[in-house]
């Protein structure tokens, strides 16, 4: 025994073990692993050559070979299991076994026949690689000396055999659990897409000059981990402005989370927001990991931070600051590296001096603040907006090639959408349901029609600002300015101008002369594309 093992300590045996699963669960390939799995071996047991096979369909294939007979053939050798009932019998049985030389002049041949000239009764040991419910191959163990290998020897390599086996396991199911995680992720980069993130488009070819100046904002703060507040009333886009926060940040291969602080239970936000362990409350049957710990690495999203309980805004704010909490029933800390991005349509600074909300988590989060204008502010986008929520939709429903008429938008204009984008997108919604035609017009919208609401969303005159009143003629011309962008300066016809003002064309015309209002070729705006393309 002396002759074919080579000594080697209990703590190096422990100290290999370590360090094959460390390797499997590294980012090496398989292939390293297997070459450092034989290079130890030369530690261990004396040989000419050990050579890893692995199982594939029906046949051992070699893949690593290693010492003085090693060559570019052993390497290439393929064996038909089916041939070879004694290595069969190994990978059965799980039986690490020494060849006799009676095995060799009576058995099944030696498996490197025609590929190494080695002389009949040479020590040869066949060790199955096996873990679990499954097979991987066998090592083979040969030397050119006509001996056979002591059950002391065969033993100890049958238990490294084993350990190797392991450690191929591992590779693999870091391997399968790695081609899931892209294969997730590029499912959770299509849904978000889905979800609205698009949207940003519109923002940044916005007609409104304060729309494309908040998406200019919004892209140098990406570039940064500066926690940003989304302001707005509720429907005026905050997720999809913080999604686009999110894609254009560094962070864009990460996971976003949300988490809304109105919708969850107080008692539970806290198990949401930081997780918990078993036994941590009744019905904490598992341990659970919180939204932090989701979206390590990536960015978390608190939609109507402002119903967040006041006690645990203290815990939030400590989050924030340490990137460290602890899960619910648990005193360790965990670390989670995450960036923040709130929402909300409360005033927070009302909110702060009914003592509803931490004036120091107020400042941490507004770091950056983003305001977002309600869609009565920015009705001049109404064409874009309504182009990407058809071909948004069209995906859910399947009705491609709505397109809303020229007297659709100016009905959906004479309307303050006090639900902003999320009600247009309702709106628009049922009347693709209910028309039978691709054409949405005046007809298709049951909104109501408030033809007061352009002048109360007209932008205030720099006059009005400075405290003083404007005159009568300032706001028909301002009112009458807002229309003729709506109708894209056509005064005639259903959906016209006069027909949304409640005049007669010649009347208009005369006032409009009057007012100095000229040129209704500046009103006509670039057609918004067509919807599906």
């Amino acid at each position: 025994m002396a002759d074919d093992i080579v000594a080697v300590t209990r703590a190096e045996w422990h100290g290999e073990a370590r360090d094959l699963i460390e390797l499997a669960t590294s980012e090496r390939t398989v292939a390293e692993l297997l070459r450092r799995g034989l290079e130890w071996l030369t530690r261990v047991v004396r040989f000419d050559l050990a050579t890893l096979f692995l199982l594939r369909e029906g046949k051992l294939v070699s893949v690593v070979a290693r010492g003085p007979l090693a060559s570019e053939r052993v390497r290439r050798h393929e064996l038909r299991l089916a041939d070879f009932p004694s290595l069969r019998q190994a990978l059965e049985t799980r039986r690490a076994r020494a060849f006799t030389s009676e095995d060799h002049s009576h058995g099944d041949g030696d498996p490197f026949d025609g590929v190494l000239d080695l002389p009949p009764g040479h020590a040869c040991m066949v060790v199955p690689l096996c873990a679990a419910e499954r097979c991987y191959g066998v090592l083979t163990l040969d030397r050119t000396e006509c001996e056979t290998y002591p059950r002391e020897v065969v033993d100890l390599v049958e238990v490294y055999g084993q350990m190797l086996a392991t450690s191929l396991q591992e590779a693999e199911q870091k391997s399968n659990f790695e081609r899931l995680h892209r294969r997730e992720h590029a499912h959770a980069r299509l849904l978000e897409s889905q979800l609205g993130g698009d949207e940003v488009g519109v923002l940044e070819t916005s007609r409104a000059a304060p729309v494309r100046e908040l998406a200019l904002r919004a892209r140098q703060v990406a570039e940064t981990d500066t926690p940003v507040l989304l302001l707005g009333e509720t429907g005026t886009g905050k997720e999809r402005l913080a999604r686009a926060v999110h894609r254009w940040s560094a962070r864009a291969e990460g996971a976003f989370v949300t988490l809304n602080c109105a919708a969850i239970p107080a008692g539970l936000l806290e198990s949401e927001l930081f997780g918990h362990v078993k036994g941590s409350f009744t019905g904490a049957t598992r341990d659970r990991a919180g939204r932090f710990q989701m979206a390590h690495g990536g960015t978390l999203f608190l939609d109507e931070v402002g119903e967040l309980p006041v006690e645990l805004q203290a815990k939030l704010l400590r989050a924030l600051q340490e990137k460290t909490f602890e899960p619910v029933g648990s005193d360790k800390t965990v670390r989670a590296d995450v960036r923040i991005l709130a929402a909300t349509h409360v005033d927070l600074q009302e909110a702060i001096r009914q003592r509803r909300f931490r004036e120091d988590l107020y400042y941490r989060l507004s770091v950056f603040p983003l305001r977002l204008p309600p869609l009565r502010e920015r009705l001049e986008d109404l064409p874009l907006l309504c182009a990407f929520l058809l071909e948004e939709q069209s995906r859910r429903t399947g009705r491609k090639g709505m397109e809303v008429t020229a007297d659709g938008l100016a009905r959906l204009a004479a309307y303050d959408w006090p639900g902003n984008i999320r009600e247009l997108a309702n709106a628009l919604e049922r009347a693709t349901i209910l028309s039978r035609r691709p054409e949405l017009g005046a007809e298709s919208f049951d909104v109501p029609v408030r033809l007061s609401s352009p002048v109360r969303s007209a932008p205030v005159p720099l006059s009005l600002a400075e405290g003083a009143v404007p005159t009568l003629e300032e706001v028909q011309r301002q009112h009458i300015l807002r229309v003729l962008g709506l109708t894209q300066g056509r005064l005639y016809g259903p959906g016209g101008a006069a027909a949304l003002l409640g005049l007669k064309p010649s009347t208009l015309q005369s006032r409009m002369k009057k007012l100095g209002i000229t040129r209704l070729e500046q009103y006509v705006a670039t057609p918004p594309p067509p919807s599906g393309k």
